[in-house]
Formats: C-alpha cells, structure tokens, sequence
C-alpha cells in the first residue's frame, strides 16, 4: 500500500469510524461564503448558491445570516438540494418581514412528485432559524422523503408547516429531533400538518398556543412535547394536540399545561398509546384531557393525567364530548388524584 492509497483508507474508512469526521470540504459540500455579520441581507445570495448547485448539499458555516424573503429549494430530484447548516449558524428573518410564506421553502419551488429518481430524498439539518417574532419557520412545499432533523426553530409565528403533498395529498415527510419556539401569542402554533403520511419523533415544543395541528390522516407521533408557558390570554383556546382527521398514531406523546390536551374533530379515530396531560399551575377555570367535538371513537390506552397538587381549577374533564354515542375506548387510565375530577362521563367509555 502506497501512501496516498494509506491516506484515502484513514480518511474515508478508518477515521469516520473512530468518530473523527470529515469537514464540509472533505465532503465536497458548497460551502457558503457570504457576510454573515447579522446586518446584510443574504436572500438573494443564498438563492442564487441553490440555484446555481443542483445535487450538492449546502453547508452553512457558524455565522448570522439574515434574509428578507423566503428561500426555496427544488423539489425536482434533477435540481434538488440538501441544506446543512453548522451548529451555531442562524438564518434570521430581518426586520420589516412581510412574507406570509416561510422563511425556508423546502420544495418550494419546481414541483415534482417522485421517489424513484435520486435526488428526492433531500433535507434541511441542524443550526437554528429564527422567525424574529413575526415569521413562519419552515414548511415542506412539494416533493416526496423530505426530512427535516436536528435544527431548532425559534421566534415563529408557524414553526413547521406540511402542505398538502403531490403524491394524491401524501407528503410521506420525516420530522425529528426538533425543537420548536412560538412567539408567546394566541395565534402561535408548533406545526400544523397538511399533507398525508408523515411521521414524528423526538419533538420539543414551546411559546405556542397551539403544539401539534393535524388536518390528515395516516400520521404517526412519538415522543412529542408541547409545553404552554405563555401568558393567560385566551388560555381556554389553547391546546397541545389538534387531530381533524382520523386514522393518526400517536405513542409518548405529552401535552403540558395547555387548556385541552388532545382535542378531535368529526367523529374519526386514532389511537393514543402511552401519552400524557398534565397541569401544575393554577392557570384557567377548567382542564381537560380529551375533548372531542362530534362523537368520541379512539381508543386511548395507557393514559396518564396529572390535575395537580391544587384544587383551584373549577373543571377537571378526562372526556369532554358534544355527543354520546361514540365507540371509543379508554384502556388503563390513570389519574394521579381522582378526588380533582369534576366530571365523569368518560366512565361510560372505560374499558
């Protein structure tokens, strides 16, 4: 073995193995060199690179970059591009926003439906994009496997948002390791999902009025945490889960302090495993762990409630339902004091 054989071995086999990985330009990643002072406006720069590079990934190096309008990435697997940012790089919504479009348009732009030619499986991870207070985070336009992963989103008015998918509505997106800060306002939510067939993992949530807002179908949820710590205005509308459709999963799924933590729509079902709802402050008149708004079908198992150690809100409701002639089920509740239970029509629904 020569030594430049010697060197490709310990840079691509052998050193990745020991945790020592290659850099950005190891990898043959573009890397983005504009100002990224925090001050100047970089949109049209950082376009321009995406357009410019189709089936490159992007790399971001530690640094502010602030951009006045939204940037989009192909859709299209012949000009798709994967964008990586460094642990500490912000893009940054400048002052004066007025977008009502995300800040980064993950297929944004040149839709296309399709999982069978390389280039569809493109992806935007880690670094931190914030909203400033004003605008929407990120939101997956178009395409198919598009996956978002370790970033957190900060300071947004929408952190994620799902639109319908092309595939007949599917999105078939993947969401994880992500954390996710609202603007501390009644209109604030976490994500709201719009397209079919998408999963969730490993999800913190917070500063929003609402944390999760389904509109479809065929979604799957673990271990998502939406914490309400805003101010009390409109707290009776706040709600950590928001399910309109049917047929969604959710698994460890905790919602924390909001009014409502898991509210359904029309009658459909979905099944909760192994989730929470829990209250420790004396916020609001009332606290309710399901609602549903037309009859109550989904099967709940393993459910944790939490009222807390106070006796100060007027309602406590483990169901709250418009109807009663739903099927569901409640399998192997719990509730950490049943003496702050102030209604109990879920009994009829105890399996």
């Amino acid at each position: 073995m020569n030594i430049r054989q010697l060197v490709i071995l310990l840079s691509v086999v052998i050193l990745p193995a020991m945790g020592m990985a290659q850099t950005p330009k190891e990898k043959n990643y573009v890397i983005v060199k504009v100002k990224c002072d925090g001050k100047s406006d970089v949109s049209d720069a950082i376009q321009k690179i995406i357009d410019n590079n189709p089936n490159r990934t992007i790399y971001f190096p530690d640094g502010v970059y602030p951009i006045s309008k939204p940037i989009c990435t192909p859709a299209d697997p012949k000009k798709s591009v994967s964008l990586e940012l460094s642990n500490y790089a912000i893009i940054k919504a400048m002052d004066g926003w007025n977008s009502e479009e995300a800040m980064i348009r993950l297929g944004g732009k040149d839709p296309f439906n399709t999982v069978y030619v390389p280039g569809s499986n493109y992806y935007l991870d880690g670094g931190i994009i914030d909203g400033s207070g004003v605008a929407k985070g990120v939101s997956i336009d178009s395409g198919r496997e598009t996956v978002i992963r370790n970033t957190s989103i900060k300071h947004v008015t929408l952190g994620i948002h799902i639109k319908r998918g092309a595939n007949s509505g599917s999105s078939d997106a993947d969401i994880h390791s992500v954390n996710i800060v609202g603007n501390c306002t009644p209109a604030s939510v976490g994500v709201l999902v719009e397209g079919y067939d998408n999963t969730f993992t490993n999800m913190r949530i917070g500063g929003v009025h609402v944390g999760f807002h389904i509109r479809t179908g065929a979604n799957c949820l673990r271990n998502i945490h939406p914490l309400y710590y805003g101010k009390n205005e409109n707290y009776e509308t706040s709600c950590g889960f928001i399910d309109e459709r049917h047929t969604n999963f959710y698994d460890f799924c905790y919602s924390d302090e909001f009014c409502t933590a898991f509210l359904m729509r029309g009658g459909g079902h979905s099944t909760y495993s192994n989730c929470f709802a829990y209250w420790y402050s004396k916020r609001g008149d009332k606290h309710v762990a399901f609602k549903s708004e037309g009859d109550f079908n989904s099967d709940v198992m393993s459910l944790n409630i939490g009222f807390g150690k106070h006796n100060a809100t007027k309602e406590n409701k483990v169901l709250e339902s418009t109807t009663k002639t739903g099927v569901g089920k409640f399998f192997n509740l719990h509730v950490d004091d049943y003496r702050f239970i102030t209604d109990h029509s879920h009994l009829q629904y105890m399996e």
